[in-house]
């Protein structure tokens, strides 16, 4: 059985990138209580985001999938119970047994409090700084062949800041839409909106809750357009160019970080 994440440190900078749904292992006691296969539980997961973090000089990748915990959600609704917690889904062949569930919710009290360890260690050395917290989404729901959903409704690229203080951090904020609205990734550029899918989830509202006045966390959201979200199968070019947009504007953002840290004396 896989740790719940890993935690690397190539380098130094005030940027962590945090991949929350990109694993895809459980516990050994919960893979006979599933009625979800594999297969359909990697659909709802975040494959290839755990690459992307690799952009920041900080990062962070949790190996257990959403479907055991997920940590993008509070504490009391972190364990899907029911269809209705999981996209009308039918997760366990019968319900789940609390003590079970229990088990799997202190995964989630660990990772908050390995997250304030290390977030809180990040505001002592840099005062100010940004998290990436990377996602992607499915949009054809409706079968491989079906119709993909609304692109008015479904940006390519969605940045949540719902929780955002946009007084404090709307220049990076803003630095991060420029820069991704104008990369190249496949030989065009881009749909980047704001708020439009998501707004983030329950991990950008604890960054924020906090460390008001230290963090940023940019919930950062790919539609499913690099890869088959029915087979998982990737398109590596894709792929590898989103990768090194994020790398352009984690690389931006950082400068705009520094640049208001000096303005105001930080």
């Amino acid at each position: 059985m896989s740790e719940l994440c890993s935690i690397e440190s190539h380098g130094d900078g005030p940027l962590v990138a945090i991949a929350l749904h990109d694993g895809h292992d459980v516990r050994p006691e919960l893979k006979p209580l599933y009625a979800l296969s594999a297969e359909g539980r990697l659909r709802e997961e975040d494959p290839f985001t755990g690459e992307w973090t690799r952009v920041a000089p900080h990062r962070v990748v949790v190996h257990r999938s959403r479907f055991e915990v997920d940590l993008n959600r509070p504490p009391e609704t972190c364990v899907y119970r029911v269809p209705e917690d999981a996209w009308g889904l039918r997760v366990w062949q019968d319900p789940l047994p609390d003590d079970t569930a229990q088990r799997s919710r202190r995964l989630h009290v660990d990772f908050y409090a390995t997250m304030q360890d290390l977030l809180g260690r990040m505001a002592e050395r840099w005062d100010r700084f940004v998290v990436f917290d990377l996602h992607s989404y499915n949009h054809r729901r409706g079968g491989p062949k079906a119709e993909p959903a609304d692109p008015e409704l479904n940006p390519e690229v969605n940045l949540g800041t719902g929780s955002l203080d946009r007084a404090r951090w709307g220049s990076v904020a803003d630095t991060f839409l420029g820069v991704m609205r104008r990369v190249d990734v496949g030989g065009r550029t881009l749909d980047v909106r704001e708020n439009v899918k998501f707004r983030g989830g329950y991990f950008s509202q604890w960054v924020h809750r906090t460390f008001p006045e230290s963090a940023c966390c940019l919930a950062i959201e790919f539609k499913k357009f690099f890869m088959d979200e029915w087979t998982a199968a990737p398109d590596r070019s894709i792929v590898d160019a989103i990768g090194s947009a994020l790398q352009e504007t984690a690389s931006s953002v950082l400068t705009t970080l520094g640049a208001q840290r000096k303005g105001e004396g930080a």
